[in-house]
């Protein structure tokens, strides 16, 4: 999602038994943050009052786990056709976005959260987390500017993955982000190139990212100091280690200034071979929000406007590309469609926008497809309320497990987004805090355990 397009909201960044379960997984919760620090940062001597302690035996016992991860078992995900696998076994996943991560962790004073959240959200089985691998210029910046980085931001980032391999959960890293907010993105990279002196005529937009030679190198330069960073908690470089299960290309790219996409395309077709060259065995995904293109005139009517099939991207032709090995989706109706959208309309539009996802990505990418980013944003005092939004999650989580029960291809799901409690300054009407949101918890943990059982069939 992108972030600064909601600064109003932030936007970016029931039945008995799910209330009952739903408590219960809050109590299992709650016992996370009792005991004795598990994971201290050496280079951080001060920690917040949420600062998370030892797990308990009680909590290994009770996170859900999967013989696809056990630690002798904890190597790179691959695809076969339309699935992921572990191993020899299928993995279908219930996720998680928490973009900020790196941020929290480069904080002495909000270090903590990042164990805390990756320990909240294994215990209700979630395996894969989304959170940013840049911030370009700016405060707090991991690169400072073209291929400088700030090491203390670097190692708060190999501290996050660290801890998801301390939690078992899997992370997808974006290279870049398509948005102009408070961590950089492609307009920071123009603005860069600018500085230095170079003949940049780009849009307010920053579609010379896309184009601009010197700005590709920036970009080809930053991937392979991320991949080939290695991993000052584990001593293992980021291109060799397992608990990274896929890099993004970038987040939501647009290139507006070329609705035909052959401008997106060729950057794809160039990085895409560019990131596989350092690292062929992770899996890579472009970011994508979806948005039928040119190459599927008949798609343009599932699209959720007449607009969003001119903005520079194409699902099928982006994902027809060497090198690209997993489709990804986003999914906001309540954004997407008119003002004034009724909630039915918008399930019946997620529905159907996951349907002709999955349908294409069995008939004609062969290949999985995760929607890498889905929320609902709750307005308290509204018909948009937490009850509607569970009543979303439970249709999203209703589409893939049918998927994963069949062997399909819709194999993943991401939540915009779990946060800490405590972190009001990032909370916006997506977040999801599971310490206070029982029902909401209860919900997610029932849909991971179902997928643990298709995981581990015969």
């Amino acid at each position: 999602m992108e972030i600064q397009r909601n600064e109003a909201v932030r936007g970016k960044v029931s039945k008995i038994h799910f209330v009952v379960q739903g408590f219960a997984v809050a109590a299992i919760i709650l016992l996370l943050t009792n005991g004795s620090q598990a994971h201290v940062d050496p280079a951080n001597t001060t920690r917040s009052c949420h600062t998370p302690l030892l797990v308990s035996n009680f909590h290994r016992q009770n996170t859900l786990t999967s013989k696809g991860v056990d630690d002798e078992q904890w190597v790179m995900v691959k695809t076969k056709g339309n699935q992921f696998i572990v191993g020899d076994r299928p993995f279908y996943f219930n996720g998680f976005n928490s973009y900020a991560l790196m941020v929290l962790a480069a904080d002495p004073s909000t270090t903590g959260h990042v164990t805390e959240v990756l320990q909240q959200a294994a215990a209700v089985g979630l395996t894969v987390c989304r959170t940013w691998g840049f911030r370009d210029g700016g405060s707090m910046a991991l690169q400072k500017s073209p291929s400088v980085y700030d090491e203390s931001v670097f190692k708060a980032l190999d501290f996050v993955v660290s801890e998801a391999k301390n939690n078992k959960i899997r992370v997808i890293l974006p290279l870049v982000d398509n948005w102009s907010d408070g961590y950089g993105g492609k307009a920071q990279y123009v603005k860069w190139a600018r500085d230095a002196g170079f003949n940049v005529t780009s849009n307010k937009d920053g579609d010379d990212f896309f184009s601009h030679q010197t700005i590709k190198g920036y970009y080809k330069n930053h991937v392979k100091n991320m991949l080939t960073r290695v991993n000052t908690y584990t001593n293992v470089m980021y291109k060799d280690d397992p608990t990274i299960f896929a890099w993004e290309l970038i987040n939501e790219p647009q290139c507006r200034s070329d609705p035909t996409g052959n401008t997106v395309q060729a950057w794809i077709e160039e990085m895409a071979l560019h990131v596989k060259s350092i690292d062929p065995d992770h899996l890579l995904e472009v970011g994508t929000e979806g948005y039928y293109g040119p190459s599927t005139p008949t798609r343009l009517q599932d699209n959720p406007n007449i607009y969003s099939g001119q903005f520079g991207t194409d699902f099928i032709r982006n994902h027809r590309v060497n090198g690209i090995d997993f489709a990804s989706v986003h999914m906001y109706p309540e954004l997407w469609l008119p003002n004034g959208t009724s909630l039915e309309v918008q399930l019946q539009f997620a529905q159907s926008w996951m349907q002709s996802h999955i349908a294409d990505a069995e008939g004609v990418l062969g290949m999985p497809v995760v929607f890498t980013e889905f929320g609902f944003c709750v307005k308290p005092h509204s018909a948009f309320n937490s009850t509607s939004r569970d009543q979303h999650l439970q249709a999203v989580y209703g589409e893939l497990l049918g998927s994963a029960q069949r062997s399909g291809a819709g194999a993943g799901n991401l939540l915009f987004e779990v946060i800490p409690e405590g972190l009001d300054s990032i909370k916006d009407c997506y977040g999801v805090v599971l310490t206070r949101e029982a029902a909401t918890a209860g919900i997610m943990s029932a849909h991971s355990k179902k997928l643990q059982i298709i995981n581990n069939r015969p």
